[in-house]
C-alpha cells in the first residue's frame, strides 16, 4: 500500500520541481546596428540582454548578412584586441551590454549597404542550462555613425 503511495508523491514532487525551473527566454532592449556605406562589407549590432534563468547566445543569423559572429573587445597590453566567440554567457538576472568597445554582433559579408533608420532582422539563438534552445526575432534599426569632432579645425 505505501508503494502506490510513494509513487505517486514522487509524481507529484518531480511534475513540481519541472514547473518550477524558469524558462530560458531572453530579451532584447534597445537593439541597433551602425549604417554603413557602399562596399562596407561588415557592420556592428548592438544591445542589451538579460535571461531571468541565465542562458548563453550560441548564435545569430541576418538575411543581410552572409554570417553573423559574437565578438569581444578588449584591452591585452596596451592593444586593443577584438576576437569572435563561440558563445556569450547570459548570468541569470544580469543585463549583458552588446556595445562599441566591449560584446557585440559583427554582420559580415553585408549583401548590400544598411541605410539609416533601416531595419535590420536579426535572429538570437539561445541555449539554457538544459541545451534546450530558443530563437528571438528582432528587427534591429540601422543607425548613422557620428562623425568624431574635429579638433584644431579652423583655430585662428
Amino acid at each position: 500500500m505505501k508503494t502506490p503511495l510513494l509513487s505517486a508523491l514522487g509524481l507529484s514532487l518531480f511534475a513540481l520541481g519541472a514547473q518550477a525551473q524558469p524558462s530560458t527566454t531572453v530579451s532584447a532592449q534597445d537593439p541597433w546596428v551602425r549604417a554603413t556605406v557602399a562596399q562596407q562589407k561588415a557592420t556592428g549590432a548592438f544591445m542589451q540582454l538579460q535571461s531571468p534563468a541565465g542562458a548563453k547566445l550560441v548564435e545569430v543569423r541576418s538575411p543581410l548578412a552572409e554570417r553573423v559572429e559574437i565578438h569581444e573587445m578588449r584591452m591585452e597590453g596596451s592593444v586593443m584586441k577584438m576576437r569572435e566567440m563561440a558563445a556569450l554567457e547570459l548570468p541569470a538576472g544580469q543585463a549583458v551590454e552588446l556595445k562599441p568597445g566591449s560584446y557585440h554582433l559583427m554582420l559580415m559579408g553585408l549583401k548590400r549597404a544598411l541605410q539609416p533608420g533601416e531595419e535590420v532582422p536579426l535572429t538570437l539563438i539561445v541555449e539554457g542550462k538544459g541545451g534546450k534552445r530558443e530563437s528571438l526575432e528582432l528587427k534591429a534599426p540601422a543607425r548613422a555613425m557620428t562623425p568624431p569632432p574635429q579638433h584644431g579645425a579652423h583655430q585662428h
